[in-house]
C-alpha cells in the first residue's frame, strides 16, 4: 500500500475547482474514510466552495485559502495538520486562455507545482501525487496511442507548462528522494464543470439556444473521462500504485468533436421532446485555435492490469448524467456566468456568435 488512504490527513490543492472537489467528494462519500482532507484552494474564477455544499458541515473536511505559490503558508498547513500525502490538482487548465495569458499558467502550473515540491523536501515521508494531462504527449494522428513512456511533445503553452510540472516531480522524486506518482488523465467532464470547457460550454448555450461553436470542422478527437472515474483512478493509484511511476487515465471513449456535440443535441432533444434538428442547425463552425492538436488516445493496460481500476460510465450515460445535474442546478451557473464566463465567451468567440 502506497497510501493509508482511510486513515490519513490528505491535502487536495485546488480541491474547490471541477475535478478536486469531485475527489474530496468522493473520498467523504465512503464511510470507511476515518482520515481528514484539508482542502487548499485560492479560489480563482474556476474555483467555486459551492462545489462542495455541505461538506463543511462533515468534521474530517476542512478548507483552508491559499495560493500554491506561498509556500509558508503550505508548510504551515502541512506540519500542523501532519499531513501524510498531497493530492496536487491545481492549475490553470483551459488551452484557449493559455494562448492568450501563457505566462500566467507558466507562473502556476510550473512555478507553483515547483514551490510546493521545495517545501516538500522539509517534510519528508509525504507523497505527493500530480495529476497532469495527455496533452503533455502531443498530437496523434489517426491511429495510435500514447503510452507512459511516450515522448513528451506538447503544442500549446497549457500543455508545456504541464510537462514542465510533470518533469520537475520526477526530478524532485529522483534528486531530493520525494515520494511522488503522477497521473495523465484524457478528457474530464460531468457536473460542477466551468463553462468554458467543451461540454458544459455546449450544454449551456443549448439552454440558451443560442449558437454553439465548433474550432474548424469538428473532427478533432478526444478521449472522454468521466471525472468520478477519475476520482477513483487517483483512489486506486495512492492505495495501491508505487512510487515513482506514472499512470495513464483513459475511459476508451473516444469520438470528434462535432460527434459529442450531435450526442449532446440528442440527450438534450429528448429530455425537452424537441425536435434534434431545432438545435443541430446553431452548431457553427469557427476558425481553427492555433496549434490545435488534432487526436488524443492513450494505452491504459498499466493502471487497468496493475491497479485493477476500470471506468463504470459510458460516454452517452456520462452524458445523461451531466445534462440533468446542468438542468437540475441553474443557480449554479448563474454563479459561473458571474465569474467571467460571458467575458471569455465574448472575447473567444463574439466575432462569430
Amino acid at each position: 500500500m502506497l497510501v493509508d488512504v482511510d486513515k490519513i490527513a490528505l491535502l487536495v490543492t485546488g480541491g474547490a475547482g471541477f475535478m478536486g472537489s469531485c475527489f474530496i467528494r468522493h473520498l467523504l462519500s465512503r464511510p470507511s474514510f476515518e482520515g481528514k482532507i484539508i482542502n487548499y484552494d485560492a479560489l480563482t474564477y474556476a474555483g467555486n466552495l459551492a462545489n462542495l455544499a455541505g461538506c463543511e458541515r462533515d468534521s474530517r473536511y476542512l478548507f483552508c485559502r491559499g495560493d500554491i505559490l506561498d509556500a509558508a503558508l503550505f508548510e504551515k498547513v502541512l506540519k500542523q495538520h501532519k499531513v501524510q500525502a498531497v493530492v496536487h490538482f491545481a492549475a490553470e487548465t483551459h488551452v484557449d486562455r493559455s494562448i492568450h495569458e501563457a505566462l500566467s499558467f507558466v507562473r502556476t502550473n510550473s512555478l507553483g507545482t515547483a514551490t510546493l515540491l521545495e517545501v516538500l523536501r522539509k517534510c519528508p515521508g509525504v507523497h505527493f501525487h500530480h495529476v497532469s494531462t495527455d496533452e503533455v504527449y502531443g498530437s496523434l494522428g489517426e491511429v495510435g496511442s500514447f503510452h507512459e513512456t511516450s515522448p513528451y511533445l506538447p503544442n500549446s503553452p497549457y500543455a508545456a507548462s504541464k510537462a514542465s510540472s510533470d518533469h520537475l516531480v520526477r526530478a524532485y522524486g529522483e534528486t531530493y528522494g520525494l515520494s511522488v506518482t503522477i497521473s495523465h488523465a484524457g478528457n474530464n467532464y460531468g457536473p460542477h464543470q466551468y463553462p468554458e470547457k467543451l461540454i458544459p460550454l455546449m450544454i449551456l448555450r443549448l439552454i440558451q439556444n443560442k449558437p454553439l461553436p465548433l474550432y474548424g470542422k469538428g473532427n478533432q478527437r478526444r478521449d472522454w473521462l468521466y471525472v468520478e472515474d477519475h476520482a477513483r483512478a487517483i483512489e486506486a493509484i495512492l492505495r495501491q500504485g508505487e512510487k515513482k511511476e506514472v499512470y495513464n487515465i483513459g475511459a476508451g471513449e473516444e469520438v470528434s468533436n462535432l460527434t459529442l456535440v450531435k450526442m449532446l443535441i440528442e440527450e438534450y432533444s429528448l429530455l425537452q421532446g424537441k425536435d434534434f434538428k431545432e438545435f443541430e442547425k446553431n452548431i457553427v463552425f469557427i476558425a481553427d485555435r492555433p496549434g490545435h492538436d488534432f487526436r488524443y488516445a492513450m494505452d491504459t493496460q498499466k493502471i487497468r492490469k496493475r491497479l485493477k481500476w476500470c471506468p463504470r460510465y459510458r460516454l452517452r450515460e456520462g452524458i445523461r448524467e451531466t445534462l440533468f445535474w446542468y438542468l437540475d442546478n441553474p443557480k449554479w451557473l448563474t454563479h459561473s456566468e458571474d465569474r467571467g464566463y460571458q467575458s471569455f465567451i465574448q472575447s473567444h468567440y463574439g466575432a462569430c456568435l
